[in-house]
């Protein structure tokens, strides 16, 4: 059984000013209706509504090429994704959902969180995803997943929530099972995808049985009414790799919830690098 970072595709392996101001990160505490009326609570009103927010994002490293996914925050450029789809990446290009690409820098990232802002740079007018409130999630509640597993861009997957505040490590060195095209995970006292090594971090996540393959990592997980609630970053697979080959979805996927993504964003945005 292997449980793999959700960001590798391909078959290779493989952050923001004041929330007030001038780019500003539409966001919201309760629960904001992003889907047109007339597709309320439907997942092709979700995925109309927020497809144009999520990027796919290749990455190059001197270990080869990874493919995984990005939420637009600002409409300047600004995306969120994990730490592990960009860590040690020399270059960095994003492609919208319309098929125009960009060249990315990293603006900060946050190991210990898995999480990264990266900058589409001459990017303008890009449409930014509305960041929900995971506080308020259940288990149950229905979510739809966007991100561009092994490549295929804008790929829609749906589900609901499984289960919360699950404890998932991973480790903060970013060259650690890169070489191998895997990224290693500890979950439920076991190890998976290879030895996390000395140095890791865990974070609470969202489970969902919504189908997340490698190249989703980075996407978005979202509510019925097309809220972003996560950001999806591991799936657990009966592969005995990480390998694009043999990894596949089981059901049993995990995300960082958006709050612990807000709570990140000015720390991010200030260029911080840990």
């Amino acid at each position: 059984m292997a449980i793999v970072a959700a960001a590798i595709g391909g078959g290779t392996a493989f952050g923001i000013q004041e929330l007030t101001g001038k780019s500003t990160v539409p966001s919201s505490s309760t629960s904001t209706t992003v889907v047109p009326s007339s597709k309320k609570g439907t997942v092709a009103g979700v995925a109309a509504a927020v497809s144009p927010s999520i990027v796919e994002i290749s990455a190059t490293s001197n270990t080869g090429e990874s493919t995984g996914s990005g939420v637009i925050v600002t409409g300047d450029g600004e995306i969120v994704t994990n730490n592990h789809v960009v860590s040690g990446a020399s270059s960095i290009k994003v492609t919208t959902s319309s098929g125009r690409s960009y060249t990315a820098q990293v603006v900060g990232t946050d190991s210990k969180k898995d999480l990264a802002l990266i900058k589409a740079e001459g990017a303008s007018k890009l449409k930014a995803a509305t960041l929900g409130n995971s506080d308020g999630i259940q288990v149950g509640d229905q979510v739809v997943a966007i991100g561009s597993p092994e490549g295929l861009t804008g790929t829609v997957t749906s589900g609901i929530v499984s289960s919360l505040n699950r404890d998932v490590t991973v480790s903060t060195d970013e060259n650690q099972g890169q070489g191998n095209g895997q990224w290693p995970f500890e979950f439920g006292g076991r190890h998976f995808n290879g030895d996390t090594g000395p140095s890791t971090t865990t974070y609470r996540a969202i489970q969902t049985d919504a189908s997340l393959n490698p190249g989703n990592s980075g996407g978005a997980l979202i509510d019925m009414n097309g809220n972003v609630i996560g950001i999806n970053s591991a799936m657990y697979s009966a592969g005995s790799d990480s390998t694009s080959s043999s990894a596949g979805s089981v059901g049993l996927g995990f995300a960082i919830p958006i709050n612990t993504v807000k709570s990140d964003l000015k720390t991010l945005r200030s260029g911080s690098r840990s």
